[in-house]
């Protein structure tokens, strides 16, 4: 009996607790005959995302707190709030991006399957619906492919490889792996400048309207040539409906792996080259040589693959998506908001063990216990749950870099974004990085640290993991799956 006593009064102190905070009324669905009452309707629960872990809404003071007389960068810093969101466990690993690799392979694979000129198998290709009318012609994904492929199949399995100079083997021909996708600005669509309507274009009644202003918007598209070559275009048009705000992406999403030679000047990394992403050894390390653009076709990619998964309710989920440099920072920084993401700012602990994998002196990689990248998940993780904040790889973010970074960001969900047309200078398509990584100094893991690339830049040093803001409010009770 007294401890159901001691139950009860912990409740009560829990709820008084909770309406000293808030004040509020408890909510109600029911009433009388002709109140208003609310719309109700059924609730959605948010599935917990595999691999991800929950960051939760909260305040940071960003950026570093004092000048650094080292690399000689003025400080910046300003009071931010950022919403709740979802991230990645780890960095995208080798295995993870190559899932991505091969769906793109399949893919063309089985388009060149139903393609008459090998063979033309129509059962490749839905072209109507179970009631006979027609369709947008789509892969169909629930056919198998060929176990033993006839002579039109091989030709059109075979026209994915090439053979290896040296070994003889057949090789996929990262040339063909394109991936085709298309975001929808919903930003620049609900700009009252982009207003078809010209009476709402400016709320301001003392103010003439003009009903034959012309509105010219930028819009991105891309295509293949006769040569097989992708084209992108930034087209500067009138708007004229809301499908103008369809952008249309073409990448080659194969990563780049001649980056560990090109990166080092007179080093002799070659095994890093021809190992790296294919070798099994190293799926569980983090993909590297893939830009900024890459980055972005794996999100929307993922974005795809879990919303066929899903079905029905799949319109309630948030696209994934790369960080904005505010979220990478507030997840880096953990719940005690440090410096690094561990409690202390030193990067070795009391028995003398580093806290994560980065260049601890001069020309002396190997003293934390690695020599390049290692794998995910080796040292443990910050407050929030995320491996690898600092040091491994650098990470790409969403957000544009500038040197007025954080004083020009708003203090709200911050972020910098421009969508660099291909013509543009390159000093427009500079993209933040964060992290520092496996060859970089003590100084560049700082979760403050600011440093850039070029979105089409690849790099052996810079991976990135996704994030997806929450679909539901419940979302703040779930925690993320956790990788077997």
């Amino acid at each position: 009996m007294r401890k159901t006593k001691s139950i009860i009064a912990l409740g009560i102190v829990v709820l008084t607790t909770l309406t000293g905070c808030f004040g509020g009324r408890m909510s109600s669905t029911s009433g009388r005959g002709g109140e208003v009452v609310g719309v109700g309707g059924k609730s959605f629960n948010e599935p917990t995302p595999y691999g991800m872990t929950l960051v939760k809404r909260g305040f940071l003071k960003m950026g570093l707190e004092k000048d650094d007389s080292l690399w000689g960068r003025q400080a910046q810093n300003k009071e931010i709030s950022v919403d709740g969101f979802w991230m990645d466990e780890t960095e995208v690993t080798n295995s993870e991006y190559k899932q991505f690799v091969y769906w793109v392979r399949d893919s063309i694979l089985r388009t060149r399957l139903a393609d008459p000129a090998y063979g033309g198998d129509e059962t490749y290709m839905i072209t109507e619906d179970k009631y006979g009318d027609p369709v947008t012609p789509h892969l169909n994904w629930k056919k198998a492919l060929p176990r033993k492929p006839n002579e039109d199949e091989l030709r059109a399995i075979e026209s994915l490889y090439i053979t290896n100079p040296v070994t003889g083997e057949k090789m996929l021909d990262a040339s063909q792996m394109n991936y085709r996708y298309e975001v929808y600005d919903y930003t620049a669509a609900a700009l009252r400048r982009n207003r078809l309507d010209p009476s709402q274009r400016n709320l301001n009644t003392d103010v003439e309207v003009n009903p034959d202003e012309v509105v010219m918007i930028s819009k991105d598209t891309a295509y293949i040539d006769d040569e097989g070559r992708i084209v992108r275009q930034t087209i500067d048009r009138p708007l004229s409906g809301p499908w103008d705000f369809l952008n249309t992406y073409i990448v080659n999403i194969y990563p780049d792996t001649t980056c560990w030679v090109n990166d080092f000047v007179n080093s002799d990394n070659e095994v890093y080259m021809r190992q790296y992403f294919s070798s099994p050894t190293y799926n569980d390390y983090p993909v590297v040589g893939v830009t900024w653009e890459q980055a972005n076709a794996f999100c929307a990619w993922r974005t795809e693959y879990l919303l066929k998964g899903l079905g029905g309710e799949a319109k309630y989920i948030q696209r994934y998506r790369l960080p904005t440099e505010a979220e990478w920072e507030y997840a880096a920084r953990g719940k005690e908001g440090t410096e690094f993401p561990w409690e202390n700012v030193d990067v070795k602990n009391e028995d003398g063990c580093f806290y994560a994998n980065f260049k601890p002196d001069r020309g002396n990689y190997t003293e934390d216990g690695n020599l390049i990248t290692s794998r995910v998940g080796l040292f443990s993780s910050n407050s929030n749950g995320l491996y690898d904040m600092a040091g491994n790889v650098a990470e790409w973010t969403s957000t544009t870099y500038t040197d007025a970074g954080i004083e020009a960001m708003n203090d709200l969900n911050p972020e910098l974004k421009y969508n660099a047309a291909k013509e543009d200078p390159y000093r427009l398509k500079k993209k933040s990085v964060r992290g520092g990584s496996w060859k970089d100094p003590e100084s560049y893991i700082r979760s403050a640290w600011r440093t850039w690339e070029y979105q089409n830049q690849p790099r052996s040093y810079i991976g990135f993991r996704c994030v997806r803001s929450l679909a539901t409010t419940t979302s703040s009770k779930q925690k993320g799956k956790k990788r077997k």
